[in-house]
């Protein structure tokens, strides 16, 4: 189910489909100022994450990277674009994502963006924000790469953010690192037996960019060789390869199913219902159905969708996800908990379900039970702040006021608003047994508010 943490669209859940701020705990690398500004949104989706990772295994392994920990993650941004900022998690714009017109041309930007990382380049760049000039100027990066890392090590409450323009400056890489990768992304699609002739297509695509002034410009494209000369070296290489491997059915599912997900929660229904007939996979189109029917409040007609393609896949547990989605903003508490118990029995780790499935335990009613599901998703996930907010009503409901007090701290402070985040920190440090782990927590992110006053009295 796609997750919004901040934006709103037309129902509450799949609000959940936009912006997660990918401000995190940077004490880590940095102890910057926390100033409140633009930040990265990702779009989190457990049936979107799921293909992506399909599409980018055989890929990553080529690489020689561990297909289990480097993450894919889409990014809330029309724009054709890709980038890394670390060595676990490559970034994909949404606008990438649906232009794209096979899963050879994904591919082929995972493998470009997953030679960056192999290559060494990140070294590069993390000495490029160590240089840079003003915590703004590389808080979004780090930002990013603590958001998209998740590591637990990182001390909590240090959010940083920064400006567009901050980013785009970090990922202006030199043009000899950018055509090395392309190299290197065009051996791995050979290793993985994957068609390069999408390294081709994705630079087509690009050409166009050329005749805009820079002002108009992609960041990518402005940061990369030009695609004349990345196309010419690109089919020099595909002549070279020989006779294109067969296409993987499997990757043509998925690259179908997830952009059939995004596109059927950011395009309007009318159109959904239109192109959903061309979809050469039933399944694919009667989820695409069952959304544009379920973002026109029409609710017999989603069920029945979701339940011909819950027909064709029963085990599938990211359409036993979407009912629940569906039945969840339909106020169908008990129906959506059920729903989403099976997505969770058929895929028990991951934490976007999880997550899902203590909200609707919540809104059912049984808050300890939420609180325990949504514990095993925290310790999956720490990013996902509407999971925080949840956290903080169940635990109110159970009468642990201390713990509902330092979640929303934490939430807050993700979110970049450290003076919300002080405010309940305080409270929480209050409450709390003193020492604890949670009093604890609740201190790192008071240090981060009181650090950011003392920014503001200079």
């Amino acid at each position: 189910m796609l997750i919004s943490h901040g934006a709103r669209m037309t129902f509450d859940r799949f609000s959940r489909l936009a912006s997660i701020p990918a401000l995190m705990f940077c004490a880590l690398l940095y102890t910057a100022a926390a100033v409140q500004a633009a930040s990265i949104t990702l779009l989190r989706d457990a049936d979107i994450e799921q293909g992506l990772s399909r599409l980018a295994a055989p890929v990553l392994q080529a690489a020689g990277l561990n297909a289990k920990r480097v993450r894919v993650l889409a990014v809330n941004d029309s724009q054709f674009n890709a980038f890394v900022l670390d060595s676990r998690t490559i970034f994909l714009h949404s606008g990438l994502i649906l232009k794209s017109t096979s899963p050879e041309m994904l591919q082929a930007v995972i493998a470009h963006e997953a030679a960056h990382i192999s290559n060494g380049h990140l070294a590069r760049r993390m000495q490029n924000m160590r240089s840079a000039g003003s915590a703004a100027g590389l808080g979004l990066a780090l930002a990013a790469l603590a958001a998209a890392s998740g590591s637990p090590e990182a001390a909590a409450g240090i959010a940083i953010g920064s400006q567009t323009s901050a980013l785009r400056g970090f990922l202006s890489h030199t043009r000899a690192e950018e055509s090395s990768a392309d190299r290197a992304a065009a051996s791995y699609l050979r290793a993985a037996g994957i068609n390069p002739q999408g390294l081709v297509d994705v630079h087509q695509l690009f050409a166009g960019q050329e005749v805009l002034s820079a002002a108009h410009q992609d960041p990518y494209m402005r940061s990369h060789p030009l695609s004349r000369d990345r196309i010419r070296a690109a089919k020099a290489f595909v002549a070279a390869t020989g006779a294109a491997p067969h296409p993987n059915p499997q990757a043509d599912y998925w690259f179908a199913r997830l952009r059939g997900k995004l596109s059927g929660f950011t395009r309007a229904p009318k159109w959904s219902l239109r192109r959903a007939t061309d979809e050469s996979h039933k399944d694919i189109q009667l989820m695409r159905e069952a959304i544009a029917h379920h973002r026109r409040r029409n609710l017999s007609k989603a069920l029945r969708a979701i339940n011909a393609a819950l027909a064709i896949r029963p085990n599938d547990a990211y359409y036993h996800d979407l009912k629940g989605q569906i039945l969840f903003e339909h106020r169908n508490w008990n129906a959506a908990k059920n729903s989403l118990a099976r997505a969770v029995q058929l895929v028990p780790s991951d934490a976007l379900l999880l997550a899902s499935y203590g909200r609707a335990q919540l809104a059912a009613g049984a808050p300890r039970e939420a609180l325990k599901t949504m514990e095993k998703s925290r310790n999956l996930d720490f990013r996902n702040t509407l999971l925080l907010r949840d956290m903080s009503q169940a635990y109110a409901k159970t009468g642990q006021n201390g713990m509902a007090a330092v979640v929303t701290a934490e939430r807050y402070a993700l979110a970049g608003r450290l003076d919300d985040a002080g405010l309940h920190a305080k409270r929480a440090t209050a409450l709390l047994p003193r020492g604890s782990a949670t009093w604890r927590r609740a201190q790192d992110v008071l240090v981060a508010y009181e650090q950011s006053q003392k920014r503001k009295r200079r």
